[in-house]
């Protein structure tokens, strides 16, 4: 299984979003500190979820860091969390 998988996998259980979106942008970082080869290295995660109604920005991002602390200590160098309102990414009304 691929870590995005693993990712996606992690995430859809722990959080049942309604809506996640999990984009390896590896190769946007070729060079970089931490990238590899293969690739991997580096992702984003966009999550929309009612688990995180009430929680502060550094609360909602440590329960993602938390779910995926087994990746952040073996191959993710860097992870982009970008926590959207929990009815999805339709909710938000400033998006291009």
């Amino acid at each position: 299984m691929s870590i995005k998988d693993t990712i996606t996998a992690k995430l859809s259980s722990r959080f049942d979003p309604a809506f996640l979106d999990v984009v390896d942008e590896s190769q946007l970082h070729h060079g970089h500190a931490g990238w590899r080869e293969g690739g991997e290295t580096h992702f984003r995660v966009r999550i929309a979820t009612s688990h995180f109604d009430g929680l502060s920005r550094v609360a909602q991002h440590r329960a993602v860091m938390d779910t995926l602390r087994a990746e952040l200590d073996d191959r993710v160098h860097a992870l982009a969390i970008e926590v959207l309102p929990s009815a999805g990414p339709d909710a938000v009304s400033d998006r291009p």
